[in-house]
């Protein structure tokens, strides 16, 4: 029998709770739907969560205080915010607290639904063709999703192990902007452009270290590539 991903629904709006479980039920999923941080935390240190769909506005404390409290549990379910809020600093706020995925209201179901599928198919134990991908002496699993460079390992966050996992397939060759966008965020991604920009920065303060040969060039007015360039000093 298929696996059958479960998601936990935190929002204390009682009539888009309600929709959203039942969206989600019919499509497949085991949902479970709470209306406060507290409970959010409670539930999500039982194991086996697949995603969490949160709303940044909650009577107790924000999503994105969920967010943060969550990581430095060490919990690395993946978050997909839900908020109404959606200037650039605010987009970044809930990113650097530790959200994989940001989503404005009003949105559409099908919008939220490909978000979804998107996101459930980047989990661990996903199938791939090879379990293991090297770039110079930059290594990724995909299987057990661990990655090291030199040896040494790196912790990523979700969204930023699928833009290296996008860049590491076909290395040496410039990725679009907007291929990386769809490949890494889905197909119906509508959100800031810019939220390319901020994951490659992330991502190259993980992996770029003083002295070791860069490995995320920018292509000016086109997008990125893998391929080593000069130390970091």
């Amino acid at each position: 029998m298929p696996h059958q991903h479960r998601v936990l629904v935190v929002d204390d709006d009682p009539e888009l709770h309600h929709f959203l479980a039942g969206e989600l039920t019919v499509e497949g999923y085991s949902v479970e739907a709470v209306g406060t941080g507290q409970q959010a935390l409670i539930r999500l240190r039982d194991a086996g969560w697949d995603l969490v769909l949160l709303d940044w506005s909650l009577p107790d404390f924000s999503g994105v205080e969920v967010c943060r409290r969550l990581r430095a549990s060490e919990l690395t379910t993946p978050v997909l915010m839900l908020t109404a809020r959606d200037a650039v600093a605010e987009r970044v706020e809930a990113l650097d607290a530790g959200a994989d995925d940001y989503l404005t209201k009003p949105f559409s179901i099908e919008e939220l639904l490909a978000r979804v599928r998107a996101r459930l198919r980047r989990l661990p134990g996903a199938s791939s063709s090879d379990d293991l991908l090297r770039f110079a002496d930059l290594e990724v699993n995909t299987a057990s999703h661990e990655v090291s460079r030199g040896g040494k390992p790196i912790q990523l966050t979700v969204r930023e192990y699928d833009l290296l996992l996008a860049l590491l397939r076909e290395p040496q060759r410039v990725q679009e902007r907007q291929a990386l966008l769809h490949n890494v965020w889905g197909e119906h991604f509508v959100g800031d452009a810019n939220l390319l920009d901020v994951y490659i920065r992330y991502l190259r303060k993980k992996i770029e270290r003083p002295g070791l040969p860069s490995l995320i060039q920018t292509v000016r007015g086109v997008g990125f590539m893998l391929k080593q360039g000069e130390p970091k000093y």
